[in-house]
């Protein structure tokens, strides 16, 4: 067990991942100057470990070897040793997880475990878990520790040739040919099509096991031809009804173990919950099932109840485990049920969520829909409506006990591009199912962004205990910009469209690669690293590139500033090359791709703010993929080309465009839904 007595320099980290390890025996260094120069003064390797605090496997192994006295003594006597945050540092664990997946020729994971020459900080040697002794296949952890220190003392030549040879392997990365193609429809089609050759038909989602929501690829079949939203549908319905959903408290974990959604791997991220929230709040709006509808609530609720700091903000994650078991929180045994419930309610909940047979998690029962509605009422001999309020009353009687248990450990710090998504699908789903207090929270979290870690015009990109810290990334900016304007149609704010302006402005400057097109992870004046990555690809997140793209594309047409467009054109010809060889790998891409090529209906509406709401619905009635954006008559501040959009005499004028097609202004509501009937 760790000594509370003894630290190490991870003490004064804000980082809850750092900090856990801050009474190791292990020497741990932060990322920063003082341990690469300790590491070139001494000539010792550079042990990189990276991981987070949500990670279940991280902890396994901070368990086994890291608060081991012996480990650790052989840790601190062969190499300096850094531990590093991903969540905090996205960029050096972009990096090395590249490097992994270039040394191995497999996909990397956390921990990920690094060796670096500390001259130069390439690495020559990868890996990620590893036990404390010999099983699973792998050596044991101090016997590569023994093997990478003897290699680095013994093989200084083969060291600097293979970092070469690996540079040269990173600068080549990226290089997308000459920027002269556009991407097509023919591309987009492509795209879908690869993701029906994956598409498992009997539980949805991609692929077999281990199975991930994949955003990206999700919002790209919600606007897809028929087949392509029922490959949709089958997935939302797939992990509504599997245990990947929290049943009781709502939101969504990580991913699957299995192909049937049924066991998650127990962590909750806010990257996954925003955009998988936004998308059940659509399909809810599209086919006016409430089962989407039941589900997107729940998962905003629980955002709003667990994830929301008093400040504003939204929190990074819930653990996987508490009382040292993963997933402990979220089991039962049938007796504590029956305990709990009456004998009507245990009957159907028993039903509904398989109680009534095996466990299915280590001799416990992980909640899942094993039966529908009908079938339980059917077998119960119940009416549906009686179903419906015996399951509703079990679950928060089983809610409230679970609320007794120990919590699973929250990672309580706000990162700004985690809260761009959550904004984001926050604002959506308040607007689509009438939640003032969706909408409200997001305001909330936005603000917060604003106030706290937007000071002096320079954008961070971690926030806790009072300090914001690290220079901002592209995710960062392009997810905020993206949210803003999200935001921006739910309540008009001139200060924060000015403020979308200014992260826009700052990508451009500093990020967009002004020769080849399309933005780099890092900004130009950031730490001088082995490479600085340009990622078009999807991973757990949408692309940075791709989002990006989109909202520029976006606030040009909502501003008439060509210079937005025109960089968007940019980085969709410096992507061609990556999206032709992998289409269904870069759906966010794809998403800005449709968007360039069949823009939604763009709708300006100017007058009272009284007036405005009627035809704000009337609009979103007529056209629910339109941008509409309803501007009061006393607005100030506004770009041209918003200011010369003005509102009647006497009421609201609406002003819709096309990409570069305009209809007539109307002042007519009958004239407005005739024009967005026929887009």
């Amino acid at each position: 067990m760790p000594d509370p007595q003894r630290s190490n320099r991870l003490a004064g980290e804000t980082s809850p991942y750092l900090l856990q390890h801050a009474h190791n025996p292990v020497d741990w260094y932060p990322w920063g100057p003082e341990a690469l120069e300790e590491a070139r003064r001494s000539d010792r390797p550079i042990l990189l470990s990276i991981g987070y605090s949500a990670c279940h496997w991280c902890h396994v192994m901070a368990h086994e070897s890291f608060e081991d006295e012996a480990t650790a003594e052989v840790m601190n006597r062969l190499f300096v040793n850094i531990k590093v945050d991903r969540e905090e540092r996205p960029d050096l664990d972009r990096i090395y997880q590249t490097v992994h997946q270039l040394l191995s020729r497999r996909g990397g994971g956390w921990p990920l475990t690094v060796c670096l020459n500390p001259h130069d900080l390439v690495p020559f040697f990868t890996g990620t878990y590893f036990p404390k002794e010999p099983r699973y296949g792998m050596p044991a952890f101090v016997s590569v520790l023994h093997h990478l220190a003897a290699f680095y003392a013994e093989h200084r030549g083969d060291l600097a040739r293979n970092g070469q040879v690996l540079r040269e392997a990173l600068e080549a990365m990226g290089r997308e040919g000459d920027g002269a193609l556009m991407p097509d429809a023919g591309l987009l089609a492509r795209a879908t099509q690869a993701l029906r050759t994956s598409f498992d038909a009997s539980h949805g989602g991609f692929g077999g096991a281990p199975k991930f929501p994949r955003t990206a690829d999700l919002e790209l079949l919600l606007r897809s031809d028929g087949e392509g939203v029922e490959m949709l549908r089958t997935t939302l319905d797939g992990m509504a009804r599997g245990g990947i959903y929290d049943h009781l408290g709502g939101g969504f974990a990580r991913y699957s173990v299995d192909e049937r959604w049924e066991i998650p791997h127990f962590e909750k991220m806010l990257y996954d919950n925003g955009p998988l929230l936004e998308l059940y709040a659509r399909m809810a709006a599209q086919t006016g099932d409430p089962a989407y509808a039941v589900v997107a609530t729940g998962t905003a609720e629980w955002v709003i109840r667990e994830m929301q700091s008093p400040e504003g903000g939204y929190y990074a994650a819930l653990d996987a485990d508490s009382e040292g078991g993963e997933g402990r929180f979220y089991l039962w045994d049938r007796q504590e049920v029956q305990g709990l419930l009456s004998a009507d309610e245990y009957l159907v909940f028993s039903l509904r969520y398989g109680l009534d047979g095996p466990p299915n998690f280590e001799g416990h029962w992980h909640l899942r829909v094993a039966r529908s509605l009908e079938a339980v009422a059917a077998a119960t001999g119940k009416g549906g409506d009686e179903v419906t309020r015996l399951l509703e009353s079990a679950r928060t009687r089983l809610r409230r006990a679970r609320e007794q248990r120990v919590r699973p450990g929250r990672d309580d710090k706000v990162i700004a591009a985690w809260n761009g998504l959550m904004v984001r699908g926050m604002t959506v789903a308040g607007r689509l199912l009438g939640r003032a207090d969706f909408m409200e929270s997001a305001d909330r979290a936005l603000g917060f962004v604003r106030r706290t870690m937007d000071a002096g015009g320079r954008l961070m990109s971690v926030y806790r205990d009072g300090r914001a810290r690290f220079d901002a990334y592209l995710d960062d900016h392009a997810f905020l910009l993206d949210a803003a304007l999200e935001i921006l149609q739910t309540r008009w704010s001139t200060d924060d469209l000015e403020w979308a302006v200014s992260l826009a402005d700052r990508l451009l400057e500093r990020f967009e690669d002004a020769e080849h097109g399309g933005f780099f992870f890092t900004a130009a004046d950031h730490e001088t690293l082995i490479q600085r990555p340009k990622p078009w690809m999807d991973e757990s997140m949408p692309s940075g590139n791709g989002v990006a793209i989109r909202a520029l594309i976006r606030l040009a047409g909502l501003t008439g500033e060509s210079r937005y467009a025109d960089a968007a054109e940019r980085g969709l010809r410096a992507a061609h090359g990556a999206m032709a060889r992998y289409p269904h790998a870069h759906c966010a891409l794809m998403n800005a791709v449709r968007e360039w090529l069949t823009p939604p209906p763009l709708v300006i509406l100017r007058g009272g703010r009284e007036a405005l709401k009627q035809w704000c619905a009337k609009a979103r009635e007529a056209a629910p993929e339109a941008l509409v954006y309803a501007i009061p008559s006393d607005a100030v501040g506004l770009p041209s080309a918003l200011a010369a959009r003005m509102p009647g005499p006497g009421g609201p004028v609406a002003y819709v465009c096309r990409g570069r097609v305009c209809a007539a202004p109307t002042d007519s509501l009958g004239t407005l839904n005739e024009i967005l009937s026929a887009c």
